[in-house]
């Protein structure tokens, strides 16, 4: 696979669709699964430092930056989702791997090692609750609902993907710079990075269309169908500085992870791994190494 130091950028044909993919390293196979807006980039600071004890592999999910934009909602509901990690561990040649994940990409980490605990090795997850407990936090925490807004706007058609593109994809920093705590990580260049992205012909459209599919039945089946406790050891770091998802959605997790190890980072924000990466790091090897 190559040296830590270098990263490899390859193309893997999976369940329909073409994926690009960061490779670098070898050893155990560790898959990074990004967020919304974001791209393999969010794990920059990450991929060198796993690299040098694993074969690392961030792609571009589907819709996003250099891979396949398919244009029906139906293309992105969970389990089309979770095939498309599987399938990628396999195009590996594992038949697991330890799942990392932040935002939507912790969202389908918890839903592969909810219906799919064959491949998951182990499972790490950035500010992105459990299912179930984001379930029961939107019908009984009128905080959490206010902090979801976005997700009734993301509903609409035309709109949210205008309000993404409008200015220049001002949208992308007003993200960034505007939630992250340490704005020294979000230089012009990584903002003009996350912008270039997010800029790719049908990208926005797709990255919306993960919310819009979220309520379709086969999203909803794939979170009440599967069994909710995860049978492999899982992680959860926390940036508490989430203007988005409040930390007391980890209230309870423990019922649902018994092997649970948890970390809260007081100056993160909700993009913990961009916020700190020293600390994230250190928490993905002592975990993953362990």
């Amino acid at each position: 696979m190559g040296d830590s130091s270098t990263l490899k950028h390859e193309y893997r044909e999976i369940n329909g669709v073409r994926l690009h993919c960061v490779v670098a390293g070898s050893g155990r196979l560790v898959v990074l699964l990004h967020g919304f807006p974001e791209f393999w980039y969010s794990y920059r600071e990450q991929i060198p430092v796993l690299a040098q004890h694993f074969t690392v592999v961030a792609p571009d999910m589907r819709g996003y930056n250099l891979s396949s934009k398919p244009v029906r909602i139906t293309d992105y509901v969970i389990p089309t989702l979770v095939e498309d990690v599987v399938q990628l561990i396999h195009s590996f040649g594992a038949e697991q791997a330890h799942i990392v994940g932040h935002d939507w990409g912790g969202i389908i980490a918890w839903a592969t090692a909810l219906n799919r605990p064959d491949v998951t090795t182990s499972l790490s997850v950035m500010n992105a609750p459990h299912p179930r407990i984001f379930s029961q936090n939107l019908l009984t925490n009128r905080r959490q609902v206010a902090r979801s807004w976005y997700i009734g706007l993301f509903q609409l058609p035309w709109l949210p993907e205008f309000v993404i593109r409008a200015r220049n994809y001002e949208f992308i920093e007003r993200a960034f710079r505007g939630m992250g705590v340490h704005k020294e990580q979000y230089t012009p260049d990584v903002i003009a990075a996350y912008k270039a992205a997010m800029a790719q012909p049908g990208a926005a459209g797709a990255a919306v269309n993960y919310y819009r599919a979220i309520g379709r039945p086969a999203s909803q089946r794939a979170f009440t169908a599967a069994n909710p406790v995860a049978t492999m050891p899982v992680q959860v770091i926390w940036g508490e500085h989430d203007t988005a998802l409040g930390k007391e959605l980890n209230e309870g997790l423990e019922r649902y992870v018994p092997d649970l190890t948890l970390h809260f980072i007081p100056d993160a924000s909700h993009w913990v791994q961009q916020d700190r990466p020293d600390l994230v790091n250190q928490y993905l090897l002592e975990f993953l190494l362990r």
